[in-house]
């Protein structure tokens, strides 16, 4: 039985997207491609919601499936290089002093700033799913001075897994997916807890390997 909370919850999405859809129809792809692009290096945007908004419309034949993906890959992944590009090049004192136009603090920096330098690439991959990091995840990697090489090739992998994501799940679901919103938004979350369980069996089988084949000195 559904009470008044459960209809709010899964109207939400529907209302957002309702909003956005206009300006989906106007001006196509170019609007997906803006607002995820913006949304990844820090400004306010609806980005996710943009692509999810978009796969919907794609089964109406306004926009094809195909092109819509990698219009919002090469969108996320300028977008993060971009962000990357500021944190590099800028330093963390340009980064505070436009933080508060970012939602940025400087204990939420220091903190995102350890979390880099202790698991690095992973993080890349999975902050894709994760709001705030998918917004700053490029910033604080040209902070930390990542390699770029390492930071394109790993956000390019987590940028295609966001977007294959997303983009094929609401496609499938087609109008029916503004029902199940708040089932597929969970889904993140089980994909994240798998990633981060990969990523623990590797650094225990890279640790097992390190102690059985010690280094000669």
């Amino acid at each position: 039985m559904n009470g008044p909370y459960t209809r709010k919850r899964s109207s939400t999405l529907t209302q957002l997207i309702h909003t956005i859809q206009p300006y989906l129809h106007q001006y196509g792809y170019l609007a997906v491609f803006a607002a995820i692009f913006l949304e990844d290096f820090g400004v306010p945007m609806p980005g996710e919601t943009m692509l999810i908004a978009a796969s919907l419309l794609a089964p109406t034949g306004a926009l094809n499936i195909y092109l819509l993906i990698a219009v919002a890959w090469a969108a996320a992944v300028l977008g993060d290089n971009t962000g990357y590009a500021i944190g590099r090049f800028g330093g963390r004192r340009l980064v505070l002093s436009i933080g508060k136009y970012l939602f940025l603090t400087p204990k939420r920096l220091a903190y995102a700033e350890r979390f880099f330098e202790r698991r690095g690439a992973a993080v890349v991959i999975i902050a894709r799913f994760i709001e705030v990091l998918r917004q700053l995840n490029g910033i604080i990697a040209g902070i930390v001075e990542m390699s770029w090489l390492k930071f394109l090739l790993y956000n390019a992998i987590g940028a295609g897994l966001w977007v294959g994501t997303w983009s094929t799940l609401f496609y499938l679901l087609g109008r029916k997916a503004e029902q199940y919103g708040s089932l597929l938004k969970k889904l993140q979350y089980v994909l994240l807890g798998a990633l981060g369980l990969a990523l623990i069996v590797w650094l225990v089988v890279r640790l097992c390997r390190r102690r059985s084949h010690p280094v000669e000195t």
